[in-house]
């Protein structure tokens, strides 16, 4: 395999861009470490160059927030024929990130394509509105997976891959890859006693969109405030939805007791996980959770819903993490529960969060480099590939095979 291209709706520098770029770019860095040429096809956005290689993988950029599925379609065609921007580029394998719809590159491609699905949006699309939501919906759940009922598939947990299933991708063509995690800054100090905060804190880590239900982390704090002195929340992460968690703070009578502090540089960002006594994730819905194993790297255990589906496997409930409400739905009285326990029991905080830290070394982005480069070379050769692929060492289930 000498040539990939990956095709995503954003890079890591743009403005919503989050844990789903970052790990298809981690693993075309890989890949260009491997020696494999790698190309990125994805949406322009203010102040983004046109075209520039970063870590040996080749960015090239078009399109808007809709308008980069049409255009990266073009430039593949048209690269095939030797003219635009893919001019050139003859890909043995391409990685189709389907971020609720896909790029539906195999009508044009010209070689094999896999399907990367983080996780279904089901309860996503209603943020898009009624119509849009709809049309949204049923290009994942139907035309999706008629389109592609021949393609390998990838995700990066188990229950992601459930959900692929259960929209009648067969289980023998879905690969599971899970992220990866960047080692903590060397300048940085990994959380311990001597860099938690003295007062009581939260912290959240995550983009601020409605999906990801910042506010029940606010409620939280609401309904824990009057109880634990000093307690804190640092949310740590940007994006559109900023201004009414805001207000929303503000209304709850809490603006004092939590501070936004937008994004912030990896050295900032773990500076903060360091401090932090508990994360929350309180997500409606997560293909993996990449801010879980982040947290952990510095000994902070996460409180997360079950029925996210992907933090049922970044977190081993009562052992790295707590998990809480039922499998079907979020309940924020049981998550105010959890991280009130946490807080102020500090024996068993400090256990859940050394059990964290020591998974977390597990995980690696060669790791999953390695992973994807197997599940593409199979493709390139014919084959499928199932299951989990280089599992973390707990957990031996699902040993990856080939059809």
């Amino acid at each position: 395999m000498r040539e990939v291209l990956l095709l995503c709706w954003r890079d890591t520098g743009h403005p919503q861009g989050g844990g789903s770029e970052r790990y298809l770019e981690q693993v075309g860095a890989q890949l260009a470490a491997r020696g494999i040429a790698v190309t990125l096809r994805t949406a322009r956005y203010p102040g983004a160059a046109r075209s520039e290689t970063v870590d040996g993988m080749r960015i090239s950029r078009g399109g808007g927030r809709l308008t980069v599925y049409p255009r990266a379609l073009l430039a593949i065609a048209a690269g095939r024929a030797g003219i635009g921007p893919l001019a050139g580029i003859r890909p043995d394998a391409v990685v189709d990130t389907q971020n609720g719809i896909p790029f539906f590159s195999r009508l044009v491609a010209g070689a094999p394509v896999t399907v990367l699905v983080h996780h279904c949006h089901r309860e996503q699309w209603p943020v898009a509105g009624r119509l849009m939501g709809r049309i949204g919906w049923w290009i994942e759940s139907r035309l999706s997976p008629r389109t592609h009922r021949d393609s390998q598939y990838l995700t990066v947990s188990l229950p992601s891959a459930d959900e692929l299933v259960e929209l009648g991708v067969d289980r023998e063509r879905i690969a599971v890859v899970r992220n990866g995690v960047d080692e903590v800054p060397a300048e940085v100090e990994a959380g311990s006693a001597r860099t938690r905060t003295a007062h009581p804190s939260i912290c959240v880590l995550s983009r601020l969109v409605p999906h990801k239900q910042i506010e029940d982390a606010l409620e939280v704090v609401a309904a824990l405030a009057p109880r634990i002195d000093g307690l804190h929340l640092d949310v740590v992460g940007g994006g559109w939805w900023e201004e009414n968690l805001r207000e929303r703070a503000a209304a709850l009578g809490i603006g004092h007791a939590v501070t936004f502090h937008g994004h912030v540089e990896e050295r900032r960002k773990h500076e903060l996980l360091a401090r932090s006594w508990v994360h929350v994730m309180p997500s409606r819905k997560e293909g993996w959770g990449l801010a879980v194993v982040e947290a952990a790297q510095h000994g902070v255990p996460t409180v997360g819903y079950r029925s996210s589906k992907g933090l049922t496997d970044s977190i081993v409930d009562g052992v790295t993490g707590v998990l809480v409400g039922s499998a079907e739905a979020p309940d924020v009285d049981a998550l105010t529960g959890a991280v009130r326990s946490l807080l102020t029991d500090p024996e068993a905080r400090s256990v859940l969060g050394e059990k964290a830290r020591v998974r977390a070394a597990e995980f690696s982005w060669a790791q999953t480099g390695a992973g994807v480069r197997d599940v593409l070379a199979g493709t390139v050769s014919g084959r499928r590939t199932a299951g989990l692929v280089a599992p973390s060492g707990r957990e031996r289930t699902g040993e990856p095979h080939h059809q």
